[in-house]
């Protein structure tokens, strides 16, 4: 595992074997669904499918992301909210049946999206040998409060091993397919469940580090992103996903018997 503060990919055209499908996990994202599609049509890599997961929402996201060419649009199986990790496993099931080699999610809120960050996300993936790749960013000062407060603290005691990951919460993952199938197979194995809600992209980063993926962590410069808008006045609404996180990462201690840890820190 590795972490590079600076990747540029050339906008040239690329032969490419492997087939990449981009996957976009809804909710409420009517306003910027559309942009983000369009972006990630511009990517050098070709996307041949791009898949949205949406969790029902009710501003008609799932029309507007058939409008903007969409190959495939389907509902979070399960009701539930938060379902993130829910509807991560249907994209990864839907990317499956579309014959990727590659897929690669994405947040649907991002208003600054781009080809590029696509080309960013895969080419290590393609050209160096990587299982998978996470995204971080410049943000706003206030964002990514969970992030900081949460997540990175929990992991530098539990698993310090990953505790130079910028974003172990990123929404911009790329992976494989044999990894994301192997990750999401540990529960038919018992081995591990990934989480429905929040806990899921932390739990992605910990099981496919501790089941040795080769992962790495890519800069996609800026963040913008609706979500923000919601919480910037107060992080106390992210109180729900603070809570998620930091059960997961528990769960995920006991698991690696790892939670002795805690024994470490100084009071």
């Amino acid at each position: 595992m590795e972490t590079t503060t600076t990747v540029k990919n050339a906008k040239a055209d690329r032969a490419v074997d492997d087939k990449v499908s981009v996957i976009f996990c809804t909710k409420n994202s009517a306003d910027t669904i559309q942009n983000a599609i369009e972006a990630v049509k511009e990517s050098s890599y070709h996307p041949e499918a791009i898949i949205v997961v949406d969790g029902f929402s009710n501003d008609g996201t799932a029309d507007a992301a058939k409008q903007a060419g969409a190959t495939s649009v389907i509902t979070q199986p399960e009701k539930k909210f938060p379902g993130k990790g829910i509807a991560m496993k249907a994209g990864i099931e839907e990317a499956k049946k579309a014959g990727a080699d590659i897929a690669l999610f994405l947040d649907s809120d991002i208003k600054n999206l781009s080809g590029e960050w696509v080309d960013t996300l895969v080419e290590p993936v393609v050209q160096s040998g990587y299982d998978m790749t996470r995204g971080f960013y410049e943000r706003q000062p206030r964002d990514a409060a969970v992030t900081k407060l949460i997540a990175r603290p929990m992991l530098s005691v539990f698993f310090p091993e990953l505790s130079h990951f910028e974003q172990p919460l990123s929404g911009e993952v790329c992976a494989r397919m044999q990894a994301w199938q192997d990750l999401v197979n540990m529960e038919k194995e018992n081995s591990a469940k990934p989480p429905d809600g929040w806990g899921i992209d932390v739990w992605f980063l910990i099981e496919a580090a501790m089941s040795g993926h080769k992962i790495k962590e890519v800069f996609l410069g800026r963040k913008e992103h609706t979500s923000f808008d919601g919480y910037r006045e107060d992080i106390g609404k992210l109180h729900k996903m603070s809570e998620q996180v930091l059960f997961t990462i528990l769960h995920e201690a006991v698991k690696h018997k790892r939670f002795e840890h805690y024994d470490k820190i100084s009071l």
